[in-house]
């Protein structure tokens, strides 16, 4: 009877209420099986109920699989040409915004904070380009992650003001600010190097993809930190002159942050860039990756080191982080990552935005 019960309804009812999200690689397994956001769902009190199986074992089966699924996917699509791992997640991202999203909302909740003053029509048009860029950043992990340094050569142009061969660089800040380009720029920002660096980051949710992503990213010599654990061992480093990479443009609670205003809104905005570079004495220079058209690649600008900064007054360093992040949402405002809850932490007494 299990049995039969299984073979008429498993695909109806293992999809049918949130019980298990797969983080990141959500995305590429609703592209799989047609399922519809923002999770991946499984009916869990279903599985329960089956007579003579472990459901705690198939619980990790199925993750075990959905993992592997989406490792195998994203190593093989690295054997593509470039252009056809692009118009794949393009084409991905323009289906699933078809679908109901959480993701969606936040998108769309951003830029009417951002920008009152675009019409709904011109907000909805970015909010989709976004959608379509941040689904074609995952699939193109696979370049980021699996391909050799021969192919990001030929993928990225390099447009900097800072002398990365410089043997004499001196202590050396890199702020990189979250468009869908950042993983692509920090790589090949890193490669350019050609010496050792550190970056901080936050670790993945999923123990696998995140073994898998803190690999690649440190494969042309970086050594990665977890943000919350980073400060002495970043300013050690900064002290033997090696190069950093950091981003500060991302909502991590009011710990070490202020509330200063991103396109006129309080956000909640990390400070410790200025600190540690008035602890290190160390320069900082911005970059921004951006996305080329007609599936060209990428464009890595590494702007000049800032003048008179870090200064004696933190609001004042903070904010100027998001100007000129303001000045380079304006060029390409598609590209910056607005599926971020960027104003998920307000103010004491403020009510929530989402």
């Amino acid at each position: 009877m299990a049995f039969i019960q299984l073979n008429q309804g498993i695909f109806t009812k293992l999809f049918q209420k949130p019980a298990l999200n797969f983080g990141p690689i959500s995305p590429i397994l609703r592209a799989l099986f047609f399922i519809d956001p923002p999770f991946f769902y499984c009916d869990m009190n279903f599985l329960r109920s089956l007579p003579r199986l472990d459901w705690h074992i198939l619980q990790r089966a199925l993750k075990w699989l959905s993992e592997s699924l989406a490792i195998g996917l994203l190593r093989g699509l690295a054997y593509l040409p470039y252009g056809w791992i692009a118009r794949f997640g393009a084409a991905l991202g323009v289906l699933l915004y078809q679908l109901p999203s959480q993701r969606k909302q936040i998108i769309q909740k951003n830029l009417a904070l951002c920008f009152p003053e675009w019409s709904s029509e011109h907000r909805e048009r970015v909010a989709a380009r976004h959608f379509q860029h941040a689904i074609r950043s995952f699939v193109e992990r696979s370049v980021q992650w699996f391909a050799p340094a021969s192919k990001l050569e030929k993928l990225v142009q390099i447009e900097s003001q800072v002398d990365l061969a410089d043997p004499n660089l001196p202590p050396t800040i890199f702020l990189g600010y979250h468009f869908v380009g950042l993983e692509a720029g920090a790589l090949f920002l890193n490669y350019s190097l050609h010496r050792p660096c550190g970056a901080a980051f936050q670790p993945l949710t999923n123990a696998r993809i995140d073994v898998i992503a803190k690999k690649s990213r440190s494969r042309f010599g970086a050594t990665m930190l977890p943000r919350t654990d980073s400060a002495r061992a970043l300013l050690r480093m900064l002290h033997k002159r090696m190069p950093v990479m950091l981003s500060s443009d991302m909502d991590h609670g009011v710990g070490n942050s202020i509330f200063v205003p991103f396109f006129g809104v309080p956000a909640c905005t990390l400070t410790s860039i200025s600190r540690l570079a008035k602890a290190a004495q160390a320069q900082v220079a911005p970059f921004v990756c951006e996305v080329l058209p007609n599936y060209r690649g990428y464009k890595l600008r590494i702007f000049a080191p800032w003048d008179h900064y870090p200064s004696d007054n933190l609001i004042a360093d903070t904010r100027r982080m998001n100007a000129v992040l303001e000045e380079q949402i304006a060029r390409i405002p598609e590209q910056y990552y607005w599926l971020h809850r960027r104003f998920k932490t307000r103010p004491a007494g403020e009510a929530g935005l989402y």
